[in-house]
């Protein structure tokens, strides 16, 4: 299961960031998601035990309804605790803002993909030879994807993500960097668009971002 979770990834190189949605419009949200061409979403916790269950209620809400056609994961995983529930909502990865070698351990124990986040060199190597399954690169909003490049140069052994600042103005020229994918939240995942109730405008918003990743795949 793990190893077609990774292919997976390889493959969609795009995560949806979904932060402080409420419960009921989850659903809508993730079908216009869906129907825009995304398949992994990433549920993030929020630093806050009280909400912790919450969170993980709503990784079980979305993988129980969609049954497989979304690929649903756990962000912004900072204690062992989080991975353990997330396992347990249904969760098939683990991404977070640091790297922490203890949630990566837990990870592993558990058969979850593991993407921690690193910025460094230093820690980019350090996570990867704790056992990450990727590198989410972050933030790489005021670095650019020049950073990318560089750093990918002598690493280009590490399957690493970009995420924070991509958008539809840069994506192409963060995937020509060489990365496997990134991770998109306000930027598809729209605060305005969710509180209008529109799913609709999410949904184009979606499909532009994917239809950008399939150009690139053909060339």
């Amino acid at each position: 299961m793990k190893g077609t979770i990774i292919e997976l990834i390889k493959n969609y190189r795009l995560i949806a960031i979904i932060r402080n949605v409420e419960h009921e419009d989850l659903i809508p949200l993730c079908n216009a998601l869906y129907e825009g061409g995304v398949r992994l979403v990433e549920i993030t916790f929020s630093y806050d035990e009280l909400r912790d269950e919450r969170t993980a209620q709503d990784i079980r809400l979305v993988t129980e309804h969609f049954a497989g056609k979304l690929v649903v994961g756990a962000g912004t995983v900072v204690t062992p605790k989080q991975v353990l529930m997330t396992r347990d909502a249904g969760g098939k990865f683990i991404i977070s803002p640091n790297t922490s070698e203890a949630v990566i351990n837990e990870t592993k124990k558990c058969g979850l993909v593991s993407i921690p986040g690193a910025l460094t060199p230093t820690e980019i190597v350090n996570a990867y030879s704790f056992g990450a399954d990727f590198v989410k690169v972050f933030p790489v909003e005021n670095l650019g994807s020049e950073y990318i490049r560089a750093i990918k140069a002598p690493l280009s052994h590490i399957p690493m993500l970009a995420v924070g600042g991509v958008d539809l103005n840069n994506l192409r020229e963060y995937l020509g960097t060489g990365i496997i994918g990134v991770g998109i939240g306000s930027s598809i995942v729209h605060n305005g668009y969710i509180r209008q109730k529109n799913f609709a405008a999410i949904q184009r918003l979606a499909s532009e971002y994917v239809e950008i990743i399939e150009e690139n795949r053909s060339k």
